[in-house]
């Protein structure tokens, strides 16, 4: 029981945001106001009323069907729900083959769950959780750090703020770099691939990555085969790719491109 009441207090937030939530709340009320507007001020209807009318209706309906499906996938996600979100991140720890000596690096920690499971698995090595926390996401470094001494990590983890396309650390700083469902997110640079390259710089020769992403969405990272040979070209010695997206845990609406359709895990060793 005093398990159980240890974990209610964990806060992992959830990958569909409040915020991205409120705005589809914002469009939907803007879109019935207009509707309303509509049949309430011309007195004479004419052609371009009667357009705008049918628009704003489908638009309404459009982004209320929108709503209801990213409610669902909130509660799947969720930690108290369908739990999906430990789930896939599951998935990318059970590629992870260490013997736990050194230094780890999580790169867009978000609220710290990846981290924090490495560093109760890998208890005599030191993590290092990285993230910019957006005002797009519910994530904070307050909770992972809440989070971390809910857990009964205090003193080999440590969150701290930084972009993860210019890394604040020199090169073959770690003996393992991770990251989940972040290189997709990352805005400060024009291109998705080179915050990978820039895990791989700071990961020391002979150690292992593993990367979980949106990596079949060709228009961030081209074919997996030009980014496994793009990852190769800086010296990578041993690259591995695992299709996650048919995981029959994920449900079949969830496997939109945009959701879980098209997620990956690179792993290897540099």
């Amino acid at each position: 029981m005093k398990q159980n009441n240890e974990e209610m207090k964990l806060q992992y937030g959830n990958w569909v945001s409040n915020k991205i939530l409120i705005k589809v709340i914002i469009v939907i009320l803007f879109f019935t106001i207009a509707c309303i507007l509509l049949l309430i001020i011309p007195k004479n209807y004419n052609n371009l009323i009667i357009v705008l009318l049918i628009a704003c209706i489908l638009l309404s309906l459009f982004f209320i069907f929108s709503l209801c499906y990213l409610l669902i996938a909130k509660h799947m996600f969720s930690y108290t729900g369908g739990r999906l979100q430990e789930k896939v991140i599951n998935e990318l720890i059970s590629t992870i083959k260490w013997n736990g000596k050194g230094k780890i690096l999580d790169i867009g920690c978000g609220s710290g769950f990846l981290t924090i499971a490495l560093s109760k698995k890998y208890r005599q090595a030191n993590t290092v959780g990285l993230d910019y926390w957006g005002d797009s996401w519910d994530f904070c470094k307050n909770q992972c750090e809440t989070n971390a001494r809910i857990s009964g990590l205090t003193n080999n983890i440590e969150f701290i703020k930084g972009s993860a396309s210019r890394l604040p650390f020199d090169d073959d700083s770690f003996d393992l770099v991770v990251s989940n469902m972040t290189f997709h997110e990352i805005n400060d640079s024009k291109s998705k691939i080179l915050p990978i390259l820039e895990a791989i710089r700071v990961l020391k020769k002979g150690s292992m990555f593993a990367f979980q992403d949106l990596f079949m969405l060709k228009s961030y990272f081209g074919t997996i085969d030009e980014l496994k040979n793009k990852i190769k070209s800086i010296g990578v010695a041993e690259i591995n790719f695992v299709d996650t997206s048919q995981l029959k845990f994920i449900p079949k609406y969830l496997k939109l491109p945009f959701m879980l359709g098209a997620t990956g895990i690179l792993f290897g060793r540099k």
